[in-house]
């Protein structure tokens, strides 16, 4: 019942939702815009603190741009998943890429959540829960719906697994 050795020759079919590009630009560009603006009034109320203030305001322009153009779009283009009979099979990272192949028999909790900027957005993470420290997959950016209907039919492939897959 392993899953097939092929798996983890190639990426797994299903990209996350385009939407996820969108959360991802989000995520860095509220904190990045609340630090600029702490810099700009520090620039503005303390005459000594004005250049370190400056300074420190185009590293952050600088670093959440990168966050924001760069970064989304190469995580979208790695980040993919795959739910199969016998597995689920996740592919993340754009710097260091992780490949996990859980077995259906293994797997102990399905689980979906929604943060803030999901639930706007209308997206979910999916996450999958062994008994192993090293055994949980999350895969982020999913459209709400199909996170949802992924999380049923994961639950209903566990259930036709009788064994302990120990």
């Amino acid at each position: 019942m392993d899953p097939s050795p092929s798996l983890l020759f190639r990426e797994p079919v299903n990209r996350v939702d385009r939407r996820a590009i969108t959360m991802w630009r989000m995520t860095p560009l509220i904190p990045g815009i609340v630090v600029l603006a702490a810099c700009v009034a520090l620039g503005a109320l303390v005459d000594p603190a004005r250049w370190p203030a400056v300074a420190a305001a185009l590293v952050t322009i600088v670093l959440t741009a990168f966050f924001v153009a760069v970064v989304p779009l190469w995580r979208f283009r790695f980040h993919r998943w795959e739910i199969t009979d016998d597995a689920i099979y996740t592919q993340s990272g754009w710097w260091v890429r992780s490949r996990v192949v859980i077995p259906i028999a293994r797997i102990q909790v399905v689980d979906t959540t929604a943060g803030p900027i999901e639930q706007l957005l209308d997206l979910a993470t999916l996450t999958v829960t062994t008994a192993s420290s090293a055994g949980t997959i999350r895969i982020v950016g999913l459209d709400a719906e199909v996170a949802r209907s992924a999380a049923a039919d994961v639950t209903i492939r566990t259930q036709a697994h009788t064994d302990d897959a120990t």
